[in-house]
């Protein structure tokens, strides 16, 4: 049964992957435009920092009370209380979520010449001027994000996966129309309003499936569950401030560089691609399993869901980390080296990427052990690892700065990304037996020297070829295809060789899968 449960979260990652990859295929072509039309100038510093600005207010705000607090009281009402009372609680819930944010959006656009002099006090004055304009336009990203991040947790949690990995596409299609058709006429600004209406898209686009799984929103302020969900959500909220505080952080400290504020964005652009794909698809089928072995208290499948998802993301994000720092440079070359984008935009971009591949690792462990934390309703690890997360950050951009620059803020990124994974891999290991002994350390030991040695050989292979061949898109394209198609053999043959347990995983599930 397990074995079953498990190539179905196979085959369900698979398809996620694919679509999330589609809507972050788009995001990058989006992102693309804007560094070819406005490259890391003064309207894309303001541009950026403005539409980040409510998206890390959110995140820091909300994000708790939605994927670690709602989720798995909404899954526990339904295994516990059936899928009309789970309803009533997420109407009650979307309701509230949507005052909320719909007030805090109304109060962001009113205060958004203070907000951009606290969180981007680097800007010159018209900078900072156009980055107030756009944020007033930006602000309700928040309200459309609450609704579209409230509806995807009903569908996840109904078995429906396929509609929320399509978000990230309706969004960045809607927003590639504009650069397509528009942005001549209507300039940043006009982007702006579309970003907005791109998010709009994500509510709209799940209204279909959620009518076709029973749904149906029923206007209501009160519920029980509401009070466990908040109450769940005070020690949590914290914990998930990591992510959107530190980019905060880094954003203010980027703004005192010439065009870094900019470039630290597309280099978190790129890095989420790699890294983000992979890991959130993972997190997003496992979580709910996890929420449901909760809920049931089965803490034996717990443990073993942990650790098999552990071992699985790790064998695939190592080597993923050491690539991209290896050919951080030919890949922001490639994708952006067009158009107004010059080389120094490329050696901002490409060192900021290389450093922040650093942290791929930490990123996915925390990830996976936060939501194994909050399946349980359990905020307290997560919180402390969000406290020292933060604490390191500041600490390191503020030391960092002066020697490495941007690079150094990168860095401070990085680590602070890996001191909260190790925190909850300990706290882990403590709960849940088995998911941290012998063989899972000697199995990671050996993806790091695989993935160091295929980190050699796409060195080689790229300095060997680009010693040798001239410049034109297609030579671009084989200065990042070639070494990473040597990369991928070259680890999976060392893998082989050490014999890391998860090769061996993966040619049974593959032999299950021939005889079914």
């Amino acid at each position: 049964m397990r074995e079953e449960q498990q190539k179905r979260n196979i085959r369900t990652v698979s398809v996620m992957m694919a679509l999330t990859l589609l809507g972050k295929a788009l995001g990058l072509a989006r992102d693309l435009m804007m560094g070819h039309r406005f490259a890391t100038g003064m309207a894309a510093n303001a541009f950026l920092a403005a539409s980040r600005i409510p998206r890390n207010f959110f995140d820091a705000i909300f994000a708790s009370a939605i994927s670690a607090s709602f989720i798995p009281v909404f899954n526990e009402y339904l295994e516990k209380e059936g899928k009309d009372e789970a309803f009533r609680l997420s109407s009650a819930f979307i309701t509230v979520m949507t005052l909320l944010t719909g007030a805090l959006s109304a109060l962001g656009m009113l205060c958004a010449e203070p907000i951009t002099a606290l969180l981007a006090d680097g800007f010159d004055a018209e900078t900072a001027a156009l980055c107030a304009e756009l944020l007033r336009i930006l602000f309700p990203l928040m309200l459309f994000t609450g609704l579209a991040f409230s509806l995807v947790g009903i569908l996840q949690s109904l078995g429906e996966f396929n509609i929320p990995a399509l978000l990230s596409a309706a969004s960045n299609a809607v927003i590639i129309l504009y650069y397509l058709f528009f942005v001549d006429r209507f300039g940043i600004v006009g982007l702006a309003a579309a970003f907005l209406l791109g998010w709009a898209a994500q509510v709209l686009i799940q209204l279909p499936s959620l009518r076709k799984l029973g749904y149906r929103y029923q206007f209501s302020l009160r519920h029980e569950g509401l009070h466990k969900i908040f109450l769940l959500a005070g020690p949590v909220l914290v914990s998930t401030w990591v992510q959107p505080l530190n980019l905060t952080v880094a954003t203010r400290y980027a703004s005192h560089i010439d065009g870094a504020a900019s470039a630290l964005e597309y280099a978190n652009t790129l890095y989420t691609i790699v890294a983000g794909v992979f890991v959130l698809s993972i997190a997003n089928v496992i979580f709910p399993e996890m929420s449901r072995y909760a809920a049931h208290e089965d803490e034996a499948a717990m443990g073993e869901s942990i650790s098999g998802t552990l071992g699985a993301m790790l064998f695939l994000l190592t080597p993923m980390a050491f690539g991209l720092a290896v050919l951080a440079r030919p890949v922001v070359r490639l994708l952006y080296e067009w158009g107004a984008w010059d080389a120094a935009s490329t050696d901002l971009t490409a060192g900021a990427l290389a450093f922040l591949s650093l942290g791929m690792i930490g990123y996915g462990v925390q990830i996976i052990l936060s939501r194994a934390f909050y399946a349980e309703q359990k905020g307290k690890m997560p919180l402390i690892a969000g406290v020292v997360s933060v604490a390191a950050n500041v600490i390191l951009c503020q030391l960092l700065l002066r020697p490495l620059g941007l690079r150094g803020l990168a860095l401070a990124s990085a680590v602070s990304l890996m001191l909260p994974a190790l925190v909850l891999l300990a706290a882990a290991a403590r709960r849940y037996r088995g998911v941290v002994n012998r063989a899972a350390v000697a199995d990671f030991l050996k993806m790091l020297l695989c993935a160091a040695g295929m980190g050699a050989a796409v060195r080689i292979v790229h300095y060997a070829l680009a010693a040798r061949l001239g410049d034109s898109l297609a030579i671009r394209v084989v200065l990042v295809l070639a070494p990473t198609l040597a990369g991928v053999v070259c680890y999976f043959l060392l893998s082989w060789l050490l014999r890391v347990g998860t090769i061996a995983q993966i040619k049974a599930l593959l032999r299950g899968r021939n005889k079914s």
